[in-house]
């Protein structure tokens, strides 16, 4: 189990017991023994964007923790009531403040051990002023050669900046699908 399994249900507040529910599911679930309400436990989907100005990436130094001051892109957890575009947009406003268009998806990762699913758009730039949030440290622009790989935050982000570049150098960028194990 990646997270706390659940204890109560949400619709009566039982203790729920863990069993394969009756419906012809296959799989262990949350069960209300009172009102047989299922309760579904499934991955977060982390949103972000590839920022680019000319030849250089925007990445965001995290003022929070997990990775407190490693480098990432702007991303975070999609909320309900937006698409994966919106989250993307709106998590790159909230952590780096920059004005972008966004572009096309360009990363989807499954990070299954943590029960994640981690999503990049890419998004061009409209100039080199950044607002950081409360969430960042600072916002900043570099270079493939400039990049701080050492300090990245998140196996996900490395891994599309990397792909990225690579597209880049090809002359065409294509829709990544990785599992993280």
């Amino acid at each position: 189990m990646f997270r706390t399994p659940i204890k109560h249900c949400r619709n009566c507040g039982t203790a729920v017991v863990y069993r394969i529910p009756d419906d012809g599911d296959t799989k262990e679930r949350a069960v209300c023994p009172a009102c047989a309400t299922i309760h579904y436990e499934n991955p977060l989907v982390v949103v972000g964007t590839v920022p680019v100005l000319d030849e250089r990436v925007l990445l965001c130094k995290r003022n929070i923790e997990p990775r407190w001051g490693k480098w990432t892109l702007p991303a975070g957890f999609m909320e309900l009531g937006e698409s994966t575009a919106q989250g993307a947009a709106r998590e790159t406003d909230e952590e780096a403040g920059a004005a972008y268009e966004m572009g096309g998806l360009f990363s989807v990762m499954s990070v299954v051990r943590v029960g994640q699913v981690h999503m990049f758009y890419r998004a061009q730039l409209l100039h080199d002023r950044f607002a950081p949030g409360h969430e960042t440290i600072e916002a900043r622009l570099f270079t493939e050669d400039e990049i701080p790989w050492d300090e990245i935050a998140f196996r996900t982000v490395g891994e599309t900046l990397r792909r990225f570049f690579a597209d880049r150098k090809a002359g065409a960028f294509q829709v990544h699908h990785l599992d993280i194990v």
